[in-house]
């Protein structure tokens, strides 16, 4: 223990982390930098803080406070010790609806304070796309703004005083009239009056470099509104009165069509006459379908308030009369206005992809410019791309003169690092002349800093200098940001990354086959950090269940950069802290679809244990459940079920067999069945042979576990005219007739024996990976002559229909085969909507209740369930979220407690407020399975609802006919 973390230790009272994850996980924020800490500290307080910056004056080590880790400009790393404010100082301690104000402190999430304010018809008016996500805290150090800045300003405008804890410990309370004002400020204003008045831009969105203008005597000498914007490198806030605004009661939506960007940005700034509450642009090529847009190739998203949904209707119609566009819409449905801002706030993400799949990152994220310029500094903007031979899109707050935009810099080899600072530099000199701010609402931090004399000059930047030194004349706080800044073209975070690709067993076709490249996609956005999932949304189930950023997506993929790196986890593959950060992945695949970037983090433990374990000894939930279709068939084989199921009801040895396969005592062995479900097919009668036939997929899950359901589903297939057939048993030499199984067979094909087909899952998600893929080649070996034919495959489990569809080619990215037979995977819902779209189901006209699976939402789409479901007169949507069982996870001990965490968060909810009459639904066998053993409760997979409704209504009809 060093001597700085053993007086950290003695002086505060909240956590303090020398260790490699605490400091693996704060070595980057959003931004394209990348700074070691030494330590991270989480203060319960004030006084905390205060001893935090004494110990560390004393040791010379810098302090940097961050609070969500959402900066897109370096500012929220730091070398020395970072705060974390997101533990503890995360509440709001006062709420007073009559002043419009509430106190809070700095690690309060955004949307905790919009939720506190919501039943009082008040809101926080400022609001980031990173909403969900980012801090209070970091909202004032960068002085953000959002998309209603052109109605409630930034957050500049929204503050009322500051409690704030200099370096030298002194506790200040900031407001106007001088209020909180460290010793020489006033003076240093004073005598520089004229610089102040005439020094910078009027334009709505100036956050660059310290507002020393908000202390001239007309602007009341606001100390808490200079503040803003700050960086952390005047003082460390912790605690803050906000001012709050009156929410619109409804609202409305105009989505303005344009021909391109250019069209949108002209006509932006004529449209603030009408007071709106957004005016915000994005082009097409952020937007992942067009098909709920109006007409055009760039939209402005303009948003109007009322005191009824009439009124605010009729404001978002004049606003689309006096608009001149190509098409237009106005959606007042809230959930449709949701729809449409997710596709804008995941923008963030979904820029850092080019359309060919190439990367873009930030470092020009946030321009702005006077709003009637935006139209021709977009042209020039577009011009200096070009020059540089760079691509970006850009999109943001057109009614302020904002932009964001990610660029296909190269800051991987040397070149490209130098066209990265001549592309800066001019783009600098680009915003001066246009008038505007180098930094419209992120801050400067690394990324800009280094350029403020291109738009202040050096006079004025020496006065930030002067002022920086009276707040912190030790330089302790965030040195290197804003005053006397590091280099734009240093620290970054690319440089400690491997260049040559690293050894992987999947192949990662999106990333070049680049595992690098794959850990790279985490930009930082956190999106997987938010505190609660909406809607159908998955990610990430145990960052919510646990609130540590290790359990998040980003923190896991922070790890396996840092692993990469080899700087602060130095052991590689074998590491054990990315192991624990890893453990609680429950590789439900929900970053896969609501990651706006894309990261998989399923798919890279996966990965992880495959190196990790490579040559030693696995956990026994491995070899157990990793193993499970081994130990099935062994039953199956043995017909030993019903003697299984005996010995699993008595506890003594259920608990000797549950400690021995690392299984969580808390759990109950799910029953064997006891026939099969192939065993019930070969001796089911013969049905006739008409129909176009489907090759039902026998999984692990509906073969041992669960027959009923692939009973249910060959039910309901035939019943809409499709004649069902299984996989081969036998790797046949000549395409299989009759059943799908039966063949003329050879000596060499009964010598290789019988066989079933496998998905592989469970030894992917355990990291068996060489044994996943000798498992997944012999089922292409039983497949061939199926794939020889155009027969649809129809996969009854959604996560075996979600590991065909991407683990099998992606970890056998070499044999074509598992492309095509990827290709043949649908769901039970799309083989009903696209083999038999003629057939109407039975009408059940009930309510439903249970969860989408994850796989399903992440990978498989629900579209289909949805509107089969609507057919069958089931109403009311499905929770989101993960169920917490994920296969193996909820099983494995030490896992209990998330598992049913996880549960708790949508899936139990949604069972307990569901009608009596509710038909619960759950398509795959963990989720089943958790809601019978938390709920008592009995789920069942689609199938099984429809084929029944069969079986009452020929009941029906047979009495009818007597």
């Amino acid at each position: 223990m060093t001597d700085l973390e053993a007086d950290l230790r003695k002086a505060v009272r909240g956590e303090v982390g020398f260790d490699v994850t605490s400091r693996a996980l704060v070595t980057m924020d959003a931004s394209n930098y990348r700074r070691v800490p030494l330590g991270v500290v989480a203060p319960r307080d004030a006084d905390d803080v205060a001893a935090v910056l004494e110990v560390c004056r004393t040791h010379g080590v810098p302090v940097v406070p961050r609070g969500g880790g959402t900066s897109i400009a370096g500012q929220a790393t730091g070398t020395g010790v970072v705060l974390d404010f997101t533990r503890h100082m995360n509440r709001v301690l006062a709420l007073d609806p009559e002043a419009r104000t509430a106190v809070v402190q700095p690690g309060l999430v955004l949307d905790r304070l919009q939720d506190a304010a919501a039943p009082h018809g008040l809101r926080f008016g400022p609001d980031p796309s990173t909403h969900s996500r980012c801090t209070l805290g970091g909202m004032i150090g960068n002085n953000s703004c959002g998309s209603h800045s052109v109605a409630w300003g930034t957050t500049a405008d929204s503050v009322a005083e500051l409690d704030v804890v200099t370096a030298r410990g002194q506790q200040l309370r900031l407001g106007q009239g001088w209020a909180g004002a460290p010793t020489g400020l006033r003076e240093l204003v004073d005598g520089e009056l004229a610089r102040l008045r005439t020094g910078f831009p009027e334009l709505p969105r100036r956050i660059s470099g310290y507002a020393l203008d908000a202390l001239l005597p007309e602007h009341r000498a606001d100390v808490a509104r200079s503040f803003c914007g700050s960086e952390g490198t005047l003082g460390v806030l912790t605690g803050a009165v906000v001012k709050l605004v009156e929410a619109p009661r409804a609202r409305a939506l105009a989505v303005l069509g344009y021909a391109d960007e250019g069209a949108a940005a002209e006509a932006a700034a004529g449209l603030l006459v009408h007071r709106p509450l957004t005016v915000e642009g994005m082009a097409a090529d952020l937007v992942p379908s067009t098909a709920a847009l109006p007409r055009g190739g760039a939209w402005l998203f303009v948003e109007t308030g009322g005191s009824s949904p009439a009124e605010a209707h009729a404001r978002a119609e004049d606003v689309m009369r006096a608009a001149d566009v190509l098409d237009a819409l106005v959606v007042t449905d809230p959930a449709g206005q949701r729809a449409l801002w997710r596709i804008r706030e995941d923008a963030s993400g979904t820029a850092t992809r080019m359309p060919d799949g190439s990367e873009a990152w930030p470092g020009w994220e946030d321009c702005a410019v006077p709003p009637q310029r935006l139209g021709a500094y977009l042209r020039d903007f577009r011009g200096l791309l070009d020059s540089h031979g760079l691509r970006g899109t850009p999109y943001g707050h057109f009614g302020d003169g904002c932009i964001h935009v990610r660029i296909d810099f190269d800051l991987l080899t040397g070149p490209g690092i130098a066209r990265f600072r001549r592309f800066s530099e001019e783009l600098a000199d680009l915003v001066a002349a246009h008038g505007g701010s180098l930094s419209g609402e992120h801050g400067d931090g690394q990324a800009r800093a280094e350029l403020l004399p291109r738009m202040y000059g050096e006079e004025m930047v020496a006065l930030f200098e002067r002022a920086k030194a009276i707040w912190d004349p030790d330089d302790l706080l965030n040195p290197g940001m804003l005053v006397r800044p590091a280099p734009l073209d240093t620290n970054l975070r690319f440089s400690v990354l491997p260049r040559e690709p690293v050894e992987v067993a999947f192949g990662y076709p999106a990333d070049g086959g680049d595992f690098s490249a794959a850990v790279r996609r985490c930009v930082g956005v956190a999106k997987c950090r938010t505190t609660s999932a909406s809607g159908s949304a998955v990610m990430c189930p145990s960052f919510r269940a646990t609130g540590e950023e290790a359990h998040s997506t980003r923190g896991r993929a922070r790890l396996l950069h840092e692993m990469l790196a080899g700087e602060v986890v130095t052991d590689g593959w074998r590491s054990g802290e990315v192991r624990e950060a890893l453990d609680l992945c429950l590789s439900c695949k929900g970053c896969r679809t609501d990651c706006p970037v894309g990261v998989d983090m399923a798919t890279y433990k996966a990965e992880f244990l495959h190196h990790h374990y490579a040559g030693r000894r696995r956990p026994a939930s491995h070899y157990s459940m990793g193993r499970l279709p081994v130990w099935l068939r062994l039953v199956d084989r043995t017909r030993s079920a019903a003697m299984v199921n005996f010995l699993a009801s008595l506890r003594p040895l259920a608990g000797v067999a549950k400690r021995l396969g690392g299984i969580a005592p808390e759990r109950r062995i799910p029953e064997v069945a006891t026939e099969t479900f192939s065993r019930w097919w070969d001796r089911r009668k013969a049905r006739g042979a008409g129909g176009d036939p489907v090759v039902l997929w026998p999984d692990t899950f509906t073969e041992h576990l669960s027959p009923s359901v692939g009973q249910a589903a060959v039910r309901v297939l035939e019943a809409a005219g499709l004649r069902v057939v299984l996989p081969p048993t036998v790797h046949l030499e000549k395409a299989p007739v009759g059943d799908g199984r039966t063949v003329a067979l050879d000596p060499v094909s009964l010598l290789r024996g019988r066989g079933r087909v496998c998905c592989g899952l469970t030894y992917v998600s355990t990291g068996q990976l060489d044994r996943a893929r000798t498992v997944l080649r012999r089922t292409l070996d039983l497949m061939a002559p199926v794939l020889e034919t155009s027969l649809p495959v129809v996969v009854l489990e959604p996560s075996c229909a979600a590991a065909l569809r991407t683990d099998l080619p992606e970890l056998l990215h070499d044999d074509p085969r598992a492309a095509r037979l990827a290709s043949r995977v649908l769901t039970f819902a799309e083989a009903l909507e696209q083999l038999a779209p003629g057939w109407r189901p039975p009408a059940l006209n009930r309510p439903v209740a249970g969860q989408t699976h994850c796989h399903q939402h992440a990978v498989l789409g629900d579209m289909a369930d949805r509107r089969l479901r609507e057919a069958a007169g089931l109403t009311g949507d499905l929770a989101g979220g993960c169920c917490g069982l994920a296969g193996n996870f909820g099983f494995e001990k030490g896992h209990f407690e998330v598992s049913r965490s996880c549960a708790e968060d949508q899936l139990l909810p949604s069972v307990r407020q569901a009608p009596e009459d509710a038909v619960m639904l759950a398509d795959g066998f963990s989720c089943r399975t958790q809601l019978e053993q938390l709920a008592g409760v009995r789920g069942r997979h689609l199938a099984e609802v429809l084929a029944e409704a069969l079986r009452s209504g020929e009941r029906a009809d047979a009495v009818g006919g007597l």
